[in-house]
């Protein structure tokens, strides 16, 4: 078999040709053919041999050969490599010629990705280097958006995106080779691939599965798949590490204080700064750019950009013509936290700034809540951040911690997000491949069973599953959300309360990036005032509401669409991308509505029936997350556990000051200030009328409960009989099955 080289290179792979049967010899490309593009047809541009000379310079492109070989004997191949080697970009474009030389017959290229913003970046670049347009030969598929079609040769997309296409083509039989990447990463769309994957392989023995990792995991992939072949990429560089003496007491102060020493050495190259926690990206944003309006000139300009891991947000990449026409030097300062590593693509990075430490999310399966720990980064994060240096030639990292630090309190690895994560959405889509026959999922690292058995639970508990454990008919439309289930359950729900038009617009809200921006220092009150004209008195989901219509009745009204848009949002202290964001994802969500049949109801929102029938849509998804303030002053205990918390400060009611006494929320974390975001208030009658009878009945004993129980109780005896009739009826199917508990029938082959 022949595979595709480039125009600059002298030979052709005669060696793989002498495996290959004669219809595939025919294939073979002449060397005179290589100056026309393969994969669109027209000639090479100029532009397309100048970026050939860079790509030849990577490290990763000293093994194509060898990449090509195994490829090609073998059904999986585990490249394991060094951050900056260019695995992302080179090797797609290999399987890529490889799909090409088989003229498609097996399908296309899919590589995913664990953050959306290295999948669009990719994309481009990749387009870029490949000669071709964007959108057409290469693309790229991210949650709420595609710039694919169906001619499409190779496309990234994030890895709950191939994810969700496989519950419509469970085999995946568009591709002809499907590569991981960052496996590394541990995320939980990324290990369920790798176990359905496996079964898929067997299924179909042409279909090729390329995993690219970093080095630390590259023996337990080998393990997992029975000794695949591994490619080994090095990437060699020389960075200085510099330690301090002792752990700093404020790592977030010790941090920026230094990034400001390094500026005024005018050593010249850019800062990478890993914080602990999204918060302090802001912080750290706000603080560079008040502080460097007050810099000497002569030292130039400080840039801050954001990076945020688990959000979209721009990629930042050089542009070298603005620098050259720029008089003054600028000095970009990317703030990213832990994983943010991937996302870091600027070749002038010079100076690495790592605080050691970060704030992680674990989930808690009994009671049901995340708690935000503080803990030390892994060795193997540690190693990535040197890499990014590997493009300077006199790169420094900045460890602030001590080195026996890294010995004594770092683990070798990061925790598999499997294993401290919520897995009702994992749970409810294995369920859903079932059905496709794919339901067994060999888990590199088994999740705990207390988390699956929690899973479980929610799924029965929104009437997701049937007594067999099997996803039911309002499990299986549930299914088709790329929201969490219990938002996809009062989606459902507001079909039968005449508020899907409303219902839409608060699942996109809360969905997209958090739409009130942080005011700047000393403008807190300004922001407070504006947001007031927003608020709500039925609550935060009320008022999210009110956000995004005003948002859209501005677009409407703007003369020119984004830049009166862009000024209103600062004006009122709102995220603009969040809001476009939302308006992208309501419409996504409004399309899957009409594929499933579901009419949307006209708008009506304002009227007191559509509020009460907006709450109980709510509750139909939200009954699980219900709190009620225990001494007046704002203190909410959670109904299914013992925690205590606050409102958050954008919160309507926090800015208000009016405390209602029971609250349904929508987030809540265990932290050093518990806070419960995006509340509405919500009266007991209601709670007793939505939520299910076997859910209140196992809810712990507490004062809540006790009042809760005075309200059915209170209740007229025609109510009472409907609501036996409405919460009764699976009560009573549990009786037909005596011996099988929830425990036994929910299980997760």
């Amino acid at each position: 078999m022949e595979f595709l080289t480039f125009p600059s290179e002298k030979h052709c792979f005669t060696e793989l040709l002498d495996s290959s049967n004669g219809e595939e010899e025919k294939m073979l490309a002449c060397e005179e053919d290589l100056e026309m593009n393969p994969f669109d047809g027209l000639p090479y541009s100029s532009h397309y041999y100048e970026l050939l000379k860079e790509r030849e310079e990577l490290p990763i492109w000293k093994v194509k050969y060898a990449f090509m070989e195994i490829l090609l004997h073998n059904q999986i191949v585990i490249v394991s490599g060094d951050a900056k080697s260019g695995k992302s970009s080179q090797i797609p474009q290999w399987c890529a010629e490889y799909c090409l030389s088989v003229q498609y017959r097996y399908g296309g290229v899919v590589c995913t990705q664990v953050h959306m913003q290295t999948a669009v970046w990719l994309a481009l670049h990749v387009a870029d280097e490949m000669d071709v347009n964007l959108g057409h030969e290469v693309g790229y598929v991210i949650p709420f958006e595609s710039c694919c079609t169906t001619e499409t040769i190779l496309r990234y997309c994030t890895d709950d995106m191939l994810q969700r296409e496989m519950m419509s083509i469970p085999l995946l039989s568009s591709y002809g080779v499907v590569i991981l990447d960052d496996v590394h990463e541990r995320t939980v769309p990324t290990d369920v691939l790798i176990g359905l994957l496996k079964g898929v392989l067997l299924s179909r023995p042409e279909l090729k599965l390329v995993i690219i990792t970093a080095p630390h995991m590259s023996s337990k992939l080998q393990d997992y798949y029975s000794s695949a072949p591994l490619i080994r990429v090095e990437n060699k560089h020389h960075v200085d590490v510099v330690y301090t003496c002792t752990i700093q007491k404020d790592h977030f102060l010790s941090a920026l204080r230094l990034l400001f020493e390094i500026h005024h050495t005018k050593e010249r190259g850019d800062i990478v700064v890993f914080l602990a926690c999204e918060q302090e990206i802001e912080k750290a944003y706000q603080i560079i750019r008040q502080e460097g309006s007050n810099l000497n000139p002569d030292l130039g300009e400080l840039v801050p950009v954001t990076l945020y891991p688990r959000q979209k947000e721009v990629i930042f990449k050089e542009n070298e013509d603005e620098e050259k026409c720029c008089k003054n030097y600028k000095r970009k300062v990317l703030l990213t936290t832990s994983f943010g590593e991937s996302l870091v693509w600027i070749k002038t990075a010079t100076f690495v700034i790592d605080v050691g430490v970060e704030r992680r999310k674990v989930h808690n399966p009994r009671i049901r809540a995340d708690s935000i720990i503080m803990q030390p980064i892994s060795k193997s994060q540690a190693e990535m951040r040197k890499q990014i240096l590997g493009t300077s030639s006199s790169g420094k990292l900045f460890c602030l911690y001590p080195e026996e630090f890294t010995y004594k309190e770092m683990k070798l690895h990061s925790q598999a997000k499997i294993q401290e994560s919520n897995l009702t959405s994992m749970v409810l889509f294995l369920k859903r491949m079932a059905i496709a026959g794919l339901g067994h999922c060999d888990f590199i690292n088994r999740p705990a069973p207390e988390s699956l058995m929690q899973a479980l639970e929610d799924l029965d508990y929104l009437a997701a599953l049937d007594n067999y454990g099997n996803l039911s008919e309002i499990g299986i439309i549930m299914s088709e959300f790329p929201l969490d289930p219990q938002l996809s359950k009062s989606i459902l729900a507001s079909y039968e309360f005449n508020c899907v038009d409303e219902m839409l617009t608060i699942a996109a809200m809360v969905t997209a990036t958090n739409c009130f921006s942080r005011p700047p220092p000393g403008t807190e009150e300004i922001a407070l005032t504006c947001w007031r004209k927003f608020s709500h008195l039925a609550g935060d989901h009320f008022t999210l509401i009110n956000v995004f219509k005003a948002y859209k009745e501005t677009i409407a009204n703007s003369t020119s669409q984004y830049y009166d848009v862009e000024k209103w949002c600062r004006d009122y202290f709102l995220n603009c991308s969040a809001l476009r964001m939302a308006e992208v994802i309501r419409a996504e969500l409004a399309d899957i509505i009409k594929c499933i049949e579901l009419p949307i109801s006209k708008p009506d929102f304002g009227s007191k029936e559509n509020i009460l029938n907006i709450k109980k849509a709510l509750l139909s998804g939200y009954f699980m997350q219900i709190a009620r303030d225990v001494d007046g002053s704002g203190n909410y205990l959670m109904l299914t556990h013992r925690q205590i918390a606050q409102l958050h400060p954008f919160s309507a009611y926090y800015n208000t000051r009016r405390i209602p006494e029971w609250v349904l929320f929508h987030e809540f974390c265990i932290s050093e200030n518990n806070c419960i975001r995006v509340v509405s208030e919500i009266s007991p009658d209601l709670f007793v009328e939505l939520a299910p009878q076997y859910y209140f009945s196992n809810l712990p004993p507490s004062e809540s409960k006790d009042i809760l129980q005075e309200v059915i109780n209170h209740l007229s005896p025609v109510s009472t009989t409907k609501e036996e009739q409405k919460t009764n009826g699976k009560d009573k199917e549990y009786e037909k099955y005596p011996q099988t508990p929830a425990e036994q029938r929910c299980i997760i082959q």
